[in-house]
């Protein structure tokens, strides 16, 4: 499991660093409130390829030093260090660990300085006159998940999601009376299946199968999928989505064919890459015209329906 950034690990963190790391163990208490944090997939020797010399990239040597001397007076805390690597900041170095103890253990990042002598935490958001142009053109060429609501509409909502990922289910709610309500605007649902969960990339898979079948069918299959979670396992995970393919509206077998074939998975893995490329941290991850709601079970409804109404004016 992981915590969400800009909700938890930005206050916490900064209690981290200036009083003896004690967040941590609070941090770990409450993982059920928090949001699941997709693990990094790159590798410490593989960032070290990038074009940036690695001279500028701090050792794992350092980096495990300052982790002993951060989490050193807990022997509970144990650590892994997933990825030591540029940032998309000049400047500064992306760090990518999994922190853990007896309670659980949480995905995290901080970014250190060009000089090695600081560490800053939090999220990297972008900046300028139109600070999110970028991603909702990067987002509008990507999508190839299932949508709905006009197509031309003024406002494009995208979801990054894990059929595994409670947090996920937890905000379907929301997201669904956002766009009961804000019946103008397009919503695409991308699959982003953690490497942490068993059975996520297999559900994603049945999903886009059932949504290029059917698309109503889609949308019972993902809701019935979140609210079967509990009683799906890494071993049973075929028998189970068919049967919810089947009881969405489309035949289970041929779902289960389709999601069998490589061009399926290159799908997933499309999108996935898509949200990496626009900085998805998490599930659920909801982009509004580009901007990025990262924290989507900790942000107020009448928050997220103020920016779509906003986006729609801009787009006028």
């Amino acid at each position: 499991m992981r915590v969400n950034s800009r909700s938890l690990l930005g206050k916490e963190y900064m209690r981290l660093f200036n009083a003896s790391l004690t967040w941590f163990l609070l941090v770990l208490a409450t993982l059920a409130a928090a949001q699941d944090q997709n693990k990094a997939e790159n590798s410490v020797a593989g960032a070290r390829s990038s074009n940036t010399a690695t001279s500028a990239l701090p050792s794992e040597q350092t980096v495990n030093g300052f982790l002993q001397q951060t989490f050193g007076y807990d022997p509970s805390v144990n650590w892994k260090i997933v990825a030591i690597k540029p940032s998309i900041a000049q400047g500064l170095t992306e760090i990518n660990v999994v922190l853990a103890n007896q309670q659980g253990q949480q995905n995290t990042t901080f970014y250190v300085s060009e000089d090695g002598k600081h560490a800053l935490i939090g999220d990297l958001i972008p900046f300028g006159e139109k600070p999110f142009a970028e991603a909702n053109e990067q987002l509008k060429k990507g999508v190839n998940g299932i949508a709905r609501g006009p197509a031309n509409a003024p406002v494009m909502i995208v979801e990054f999601s894990d059929l595994q990922c409670p947090h996920c289910k937890q905000a379907q709610p929301t997201i669904d009376k956002l766009l009961s309500e804000e019946t103008n605007a397009r919503f695409v649902f991308q699959q982003f299946p953690l490497p942490s969960h068993n059975w996520a990339s297999k559900a994603a898979a049945y999903a886009d199968c059932t949504g290029r079948a059917n698309n109503d069918a889609f949308w019972k299959f993902v809701s019935a999928t979140y609210n079967a979670q509990s009683e799906i396992t890494e071993a049973n995970a075929d028998e189970k989505l068919t049967a919810l393919a089947t009881s969405a509206g489309v035949k289970g077998s041929d779902i289960a064919a389709c999601a069998a074939k490589p061009d399926t998975k290159s799908r997933i893995d499309a999108s996935v890459n898509l949200g990496r490329q626009v900085q998805v941290t998490g599930t659920p991850a909801l982009f509004i015209n580009g901007r990025r709601i990262a924290n989507v079970n900790g942000t107020p409804f009448e928050i997220l329906k103020a920016i779509v109404e906003f986006e729609a004016r801009q787009g006028k």
